[in-house]
């Protein structure tokens, strides 16, 4: 069950593949065996591996090396976790205007809009929970009344 609910999430290794134990979370992808201490990294650290000995490369480059998708990596970029070099010939656009961006999925302009809008659509959200007795019209409709009677 713990194995299905990581799946999608960078092909996280659980078990060592030289002997079997135990995987331990060491940081930026990458895993140490509690048994043999091997290492052994998730599709994150093979891209952040691959790209530390061979800055510059473009993502068929990265796939073909790693092994890990073109998906998963373009996926990796929208959340920021690589940026694309001014001189790369990657282009990402935000996708709201379109305007080339270097790493996630909106532009300044846009990212701070789509936060407003996101902010706006939470707030109404809530207010709409918010009301029960004693507030909206029902308040309204009982100026000074009580809520309660003693009996």
């Amino acid at each position: 069950m713990r194995e299905l609910l990581f799946k999608s999430y960078y092909n996280r290794p659980f078990t060592c593949s030289s002997c079997g134990g135990n995987l331990i979370f060491k940081g930026v992808g990458e895993y140490h065996c509690e048994m043999c201490s091997a290492i052994e990294y998730d599709d994150y650290g093979k891209v952040r591996r691959y790209l530390e000995e061979h800055s510059g490369a473009n993502v068929s480059q990265i796939e073909q090396a790693t092994g890990v998708s073109r998906k998963s990596i373009q996926q990796m970029v929208k959340e920021e976790r690589f940026d694309v070099t001014q001189d790369s010939r990657i282009s990402l656009y935000c996708e709201r205007c379109h305007q080339k961006i270097q790493t996630g999925r909106f532009c300044s302009k846009c990212e701070l809009e789509y936060n407003r809008e996101l902010e706006e659509r939470n707030r109404s959200v809530r207010n709409i929970k918010m009301e029960g007795i004693g507030m909206g019209s029902e308040a309204k409709d009982n100026k000074g009344a009580k809520r309660f009677e003693r009996h």
